[in-house]
């Protein structure tokens, strides 16, 4: 979620570039600087820490010219420091570059490039691009953007200037860029705040486009070279609903960034021909005898997928624990365990509480974590960061799925390492993971068949959730943001448990969801659907796309593409996220602030 600034025109280049990045600041950063080309040639000025730094160091060193370019960065690949800052430059300084996204095989792109006498002066996936530019650059820098972006792989909106073109050029894939035009000047940020002081008339790029800005005018083609043609929008949006990106609540913003989210958490970690995945954590696998995953609300239903994920690959017994129960129930903590902390803010207080307990104990700590800088961050002896962004809606969505994500990777380092898991086996796990964006993606666009099922049902007092085995959790997730955001009360079981005690409540008024994806439970499913039915209750059932089976049994299907079973839960959710959004939204709620709770839990 990082911030992009460039400027071509009359200005200076400077100033327009810190007041663009402060418009983005919402969205999260440790590091931040600019490059301007100037006469005596591009200089760069960046700093680790808040843009105060950057705005201090820019008094002290003022940069004069009318063409730059700017960044803020929430690390990734590389520390939060000021090499790892973004502008990146070619060894010669001559052309500087900017980068949102991942580039996945950047290891693969370095030592090949070192190989042929390159010097790096970072840690970044980022820098390799700018030393591809230097060997492509010809004359031409649109020419040599085109060239080395053939050669990357992943999600990406670059910005790129050379001291000798009064151009900017930049392309994107995954990651979001805009192109503002005003008179005699022109503009490109990753998102709509930073262009409003300046201009209303915008350009939103799509996947594959490659642009070039000048004074006078914009040129977009499409990675071979081919003219593309793309609108100019009119937005007519306060500060507030640009920060929204044009969405009318925060909630569904992050709930359509989850394609993004999901390129950040799982790209660059991903060693496909190895079979493997890269952490970077400091964990003996072959340590670890036990797991106590610790976690509340969202977060916990997220541990029990990774139970499921954990048990299943790795073959490690785990035990999911409500975070502010764990330290009062005198826990049993053996030689060996491992305590996973899952927490968006990283200020949970009973995540953290929790987590000190195991400590005391002599348990290993392990936070899967969002916010850096944050207590838990501080407190654990190994993190693994989702880089989901920032999350505004009190109600977590990305959030969530990035910590499903999470947890698969780490089940599949565990399982490798441990030999439970075939190189085969995880090679095959990974080119599914691979293809989790443009799955959810396709789930996004099923949001019209979403929001009819919530016109039919919105009025409906109570609702059911069932699940069974790794799509439990999900039942339960789906019940919570119902009830977090709409205020009906939903009830959410393993469908198993069903004609335990909850069948008494289904009648005919009763919506009850159901996870009906593909997978080792699904003939089991369909007879809970049939109790269901035989009582008078109202299925909507989440089915995998082309299963004609289910339209018999269910009043609604909501399909969602097909997926690996064990990681069908992170495709699963998003039609429960949009059902709870759509039904709230009818309702008249106050979606991104529901009333009575708070983003971070940081009290008892």
């Amino acid at each position: 979620m990082c911030g992009i600034v460039g400027y071509v025109g009359f200005r200076s280049a400077a100033d327009v570039l810190l007041e663009g990045l402060k418009r983005l600041e919402y969205r999260g950063y440790d590091s931040a600087g600019v490059a301007v080309r100037t006469r005596e040639g591009l200089k760069v000025v960046k700093r680790a820490g808040k843009l105060s730094a950057l705005a201090e160091a820019l008094e002290a060193e003022p940069l004069f010219g009318h063409l730059g370019i700017g960044h803020t960065r929430w690390a990734t690949h590389g520390a939060p420091t000021d090499p790892n800052a973004h502008p990146h430059t070619t060894e010669d300084g001559r052309i500087a570059i900017i980068h949102n996204g991942i580039f996945e095989n950047h290891l693969e792109l370095k030592e090949a490039l070192k190989q042929r006498g390159h010097r790096f002066s970072s840690e970044t996936d980022s820098e390799v691009l700018a030393h591809l530019l230097e060997e492509k650059y010809q004359g031409d820098l649109f020419q040599a953007l085109r060239e080395a972006l053939l050669e990357v792989r992943g999600a990406y909106a670059v910005v790129v200037a050379h001291e000798g073109h009064e151009e900017i050029v930049a392309a994107r894939t995954v990651s979001p860029l805009v192109v503002g035009l005003g008179e005699g000047e022109a503009f490109l940020a990753s998102d709509v705040p930073a262009l409003l002081p300046y201009t209303r008339r915008v350009i939103f790029l799509h996947d594959g486009d490659v642009v070039r800005v000048t004074k006078t005018g914009v040129e977009i083609t499409d990675l071979q070279g081919r003219p593309v043609e793309r609108p100019v929008v009119e937005v007519d949006w306060t500060p507030e609903a640009a920060e929204k990106g044009g969405f009318p609540h925060y909630m569904l913003k992050e709930i359509y960034e989850q394609p993004w989210v999901l390129e950040n958490t799982l790209g660059g970690r991903l060693r496909e021909e190895e079979g493997t995945v890269a952490l970077g954590l400091g964990l003996d696998p072959l340590w670890v005898r036990r797991i106590h995953i610790l976690a509340c609300g969202t977060a916990f239903y997220a541990g029990w997928v990774g139970k499921h994920l954990l048990e299943g690959l790795a073959r490690i017994p785990v035990e999911v624990e409500v975070a502010s129960e764990y330290r009062y129930r005198n826990p049993v903590v053996e030689e060996g365990t491992l305590a996973i902390a899952i927490s968006q803010s990283g200020e949970t207080i009973d995540t953290l509480e929790a987590l000190r307990e195991a400590k005391r104990r002599g348990a290993r700590s392990l936070g899967v974590i969002n916010a850096k800088g944050s207590t838990l961050t501080r407190e654990v002896e190994d993190v693994l960061y989702i880089h989901a962004g920032p999350e505004i809606g009190v109600a977590s969505t990305k959030a969530y799925t990035a910590m499903l994500a999470a947890m698969a990777l780490l089940a599949l380092f565990l399982g490798r390492a441990r030999g439970t898991l075939s190189k085969e086996e995880a090679q095959g796990l990974i080119r599914e993971m691979r293809k989790l964006p443009r799955l959810v993606e396709e789930a996004l666009e099923k949001r019209p068949l979403v929001a009819h099922v919530a016109e039919k049902y919105h009025q409906a007092q109570d609702f059911l959730f069932l699940g069974r085995q790794i799509q439990a959790p999900t039942a339960y997730e789906g019940a919570l943001k119902l009830k977090e955001i709409s205020y009906i009360h939903a009830e959410a079981y393993p469908a198993g448990e069903m004609k335990h005690g909850p069948i008494a409540l289904i009648d005919e008024h009763l919506p009850v969801v159901v996870l009906a994806t593909e997978g080792p439970l699904y003939e089991k499913t369909l007879s809970n659907i049939q109790e269901v039915r035989a009582r008078g209750g109202r299925v909507i059932a989440v089915a995998t796309e082309g299963d004609e089976r289910i339209r018999t049994l269910a009043q609604e299907v909501l399909y969602v593409p097909k997926v690996h079973p064990l990681l069908a839960p992170i495709v699963s959710v998003v039609p429960l996220q949009l059902l709870a959004y759509e039904i709230a939204v009818l309702l008249g709620r106050d979606v991104d602030r529901p009333r009575n709770l708070a983003k971070s839990v940081t009290v008892e």
